[in-house]
């Protein structure tokens, strides 16, 4: 019933708020808890913020390097596997593959995200550990 929801804010009409006089407390159940509002957790919002960045700039250039061939415009360069090779030759040859398709000059573009691909740290991937690892802890 939508009177017996938790954390329901009672309006100024409400018979249960009278001005002046104590707050009726909704009756609990003793097996339900009150649930958190909110979870936080910490990011490094500079480092997001940079990815982003990155991620919109990556986007609009291919849309330049690609307008007009939408079709042949690659679904996604992933920045964590560029991330995860060693050198900037490496990333710069995994680039021209993706971009094989484009027929307009792709070197200003893989030279400038190879730029902005420094300093930038690879997504962590956050997961929940399995039931059976807490049993065992």
């Amino acid at each position: 019933m939508a009177a017996n929801r938790v954390g329901r804010r009672l309006g100024r009409g409400s018979p249960a708020r009278s001005p002046g006089g104590p707050r009726a407390e909704p009756a609990r159940s003793p097996g339900i808890q009150k649930r958190q509002a909110r979870v936080t957790v910490k990011y490094d919002r500079r480092e997001l913020q940079r990815r982003l960045d990155t991620e919109k700039w990556i986007d609009g250039r291919l849309e330049e390097l690609y307008r007009g061939r939408e079709a042949e415009m690659p679904d996604e360069v992933n920045i964590d596997e560029l991330l995860e090779l060693d050198a900037d030759e490496a990333r710069a040859m995994h680039l021209q593959g993706i971009l094989k398709s484009c027929h307009n000059n792709t070197q200003a573009f893989v030279q400038e995200l190879l730029l902005k691909l420094r300093g930038l740290q690879k997504q962590q991937v956050l997961r929940r550990p399995s039931p059976e690892l807490q049993e065992r802890a």
